[in-house]
C-alpha cells in the first residue's frame, strides 16, 4: 500500500496530464487536510516584496497540496501559455435573479444530511456559479480573488475541443467517417493509422498507452515529458513536443471496441482541427466562442515548447465566463442574440454515444453514462450532460431544469470518482431548488 507521501506523488502525475482516472480511487485512502485549514486566502502564497520560505510556490511544490489551490488559479505564471482573447466586444450580462442555496438540504451519497453550503465545503470548491433560464441565481467564491481568477479546468478542455470538431463535421469540413491520416499524414504509422475521426471524438480507438503512474516505462511518462509537464530527464532523447510524441503510439487492440479514456485522442482531435482550419486552437477559441459570447476575460490554454496547446487539458478560464458558455450549450447554440453552434451538433451531444461500448472504461462511478465528441452524457430523466475534470471541475446542463452550473475545486484527490457520487446528489438537489 502507498503511503500518503507516496499517494501526493502519484498524484502529481495525474495532475500533470488532467485525466480523470479511476486509479487513485483503489490507493490507499489519503488522510484529507480539513477544508477549513486549507482556505486559500489564509494560507498568503505568493505574498510579500518577495515572498520568502513556505509562502514561495514554484516548480518544485506547485503540485504539492496545498500550494496545488494556488497553482490552479495562477497556472501561467508557472508554464508557459497562449492567451485566447476575448477581444472588443461588450460584456454579456448575466442577469440576476438570486436564490439562497447554501441552505438547501439533501441527503448525500451515503443517506447523511447536508446541504449545498456543505457539499462546497466539502469537495474543497473555490467557485460555484449557477444559472437558471439564463439568470444568475447563485454566485460564491472560496478565496478573495477566485471570480477573477482564470482556473485550471484539465480536461473540461476535451469539451472544448469536441465541440468545435463537431461543429467541422456538421458543416462537411471533416468527415467523421474519414481515416485521420487525411487530414494529419504524420499519424500514418501510428495508432491512428487506420482509425476514423468519429473514433478519436468518442475516444473508442485502440491506442497504446498506458496510465501507470508507478512505472516510469509506460506511455503517460513519454506524453509528460514531451509536453513539458514534467522535466525531462538527463540525457533525455525522447520526442519533445506533443506532436513529436503522437506517431511514436502504437495500436494495441480493435478499433471501436469500447470506450477508453485516453488523453492523447483529444490531442490529436485538435491537431486534425487546426489542420482542417489552417489556425491555431487559441485563436479558433478566441474567435468562435470567446468573443462572440461577449466574456469578461481572456482565458488562456497552456503550451509546449513550441507553442503546441495542450487541447486536451491546458484551458484556464473564469467561473462566469465558463457559465456563458453552458448557457450558450443549454440554449442549443444560441447565445446573446447570435448563433454560436448549430442546434444539430448540440443535439448530438445531448443524445450520447454508446452505453454499451461505455462500460469497457471502467467508471462505475458513472453508472448509466455515455461518451460523444468528448462529452459525458449522463441519460438520466432530465437529459443532463457535463464536461469534466480531475480536482472537481465541472460544468453541468441540465436541459429540463433549464440550469447551467459551473462548480471549480481544488480537491486534494485527483480522480473524479473521489467525490462523483456525492455531486450527482446535488446535481438532483440543485435541479430540484432550481425547479420549485
Amino acid at each position: 500500500m502507498h503511503s500518503v507521501k507516496a499517494l501526493w506523488k502519484l498524484m502529481f502525475f495525474v495532475v500533470a496530464v488532467g485525466l480523470s482516472t479511476t486509479s487513485l480511487i483503489h490507493a490507499e485512502q489519503p488522510q484529507l487536510p480539513a477544508p477549513e485549514n486549507v482556505r486559500l486566502d489564509d494560507l498568503n502564497f505568493m505574498t510579500g516584496f518577495p515572498p520568502v520560505g513556505d509562502k514561495i510556490i514554484n516548480t518544485q511544490n506547485k503540485t504539492k497540496y496545498p500550494q496545488l489551490r494556488w497553482t490552479l488559479q495562477h497556472t501561467r505564471e508557472l508554464v508557459p501559455t497562449r492567451n485566447i482573447r476575448r477581444g472588443t466586444a461588450p460584456v454579456s450580462k448575466l442577469p440576476a435573479a438570486p436564490l439562497d442555496l447554501s441552505a438547501f438540504a439533501f441527503q448525500d451519497d451515503k443517506g447523511q444530511p447536508t446541504t449545498i453550503g456543505k457539499w462546497q465545503k466539502d469537495t474543497y470548491t473555490d467557485a460555484l456559479v449557477i444559472l437558471h433560464k439564463g439568470n444568475l441565481v447563485y454566485e460564491q467564491y472560496l478565496n478573495r480573488e477566485a471570480d477573477r481568477n482564470q482556473h485550471l479546468l484539465f480536461s473540461v478542455t476535451k469539451s472544448f475541443t469536441g465541440l468545435m470538431a463537431a461543429q467541422l463535421v456538421h458543416e462537411g469540413k471533416i468527415d467523421e467517417n474519414a481515416l485521420v491520416p487525411r487530414y494529419v499524414p504524420e499519424l500514418a504509422n501510428s495508432a491512428w493509422g487506420d482509425m476514423t475521426v468519429r473514433q478519436v471524438m468518442d475516444m473508442t480507438g485502440a491506442v497504446k498507452f498506458r496510465e501507470v503512474y508507478t512505472d516510469p516505462t509506460t506511455e503517460i511518462f513519454g506524453y509528460s515529458f514531451a509536453s513539458g509537464m514534467l522535466p525531462q530527464p538527463p540525457n533525455y532523447a525522447g520526442p519533445k513536443s506533443i506532436y513529436e510524441f503522437l506517431p511514436t503510439l502504437q495500436k494495441e487492440g480493435e478499433h471501436g471496441a469500447g470506450f477508453i479514456y485516453r488523453t492523447v485522442h483529444s490531442e490529436v482531435l485538435g491537431w486534425i482541427v487546426s489542420k482542417v482550419t489552417g489556425k491555431h486552437w487559441a485563436d479558433l477559441m478566441s474567435e468562435q466562442i470567446w468573443q462572440k459570447l461577449g466574456m469578461e476575460e481572456d482565458a488562456y490554454v497552456m503550451i509546449d515548447s513550441v507553442g503546441t496547446p495542450l487541447q486536451g487539458a491546458g484551458l484556464c478560464a473564469t467561473a462566469r465566463d465558463l457559465a456563458r458558455f453552458g448557457e450558450m450549450i443549454r440554449s442549443g447554440g444560441e447565445f446573446n442574440g447570435q448563433r454560436i453552434f448549430a442546434q444539430a451538433v448540440i443535439d448530438d451531444l445531448r443524445n450520447g454515444g454508446d452505453r454499451e461500448k461505455f462500460k469497457a472504461s471502467g467508471m462505475a462511478f458513472r453508472p448509466g453514462y455515455s461518451y460523444r465528441s468528448q462529452w459525458w452524457v449522463l441519460h438520466n430523466a432530465d437529459g443532463a450532460f457535463e464536461a469534466s475534470g480531475i480536482h472537481g471541475q465541472m460544468i453541468h446542463i441540465n436541459p429540463a431544469a433549464q440550469m447551467v452550473v459551473v462548480k471549480l475545486s481544488s480537491h486534494p484527490v485527483a480522480g473524479a470518482g473521489f467525490t462523483h457520487a456525492y455531486t450527482l446528489k446535488a446535481w438532483d438537489a440543485l435541479a430540484k431548488a432550481v425547479k420549485q
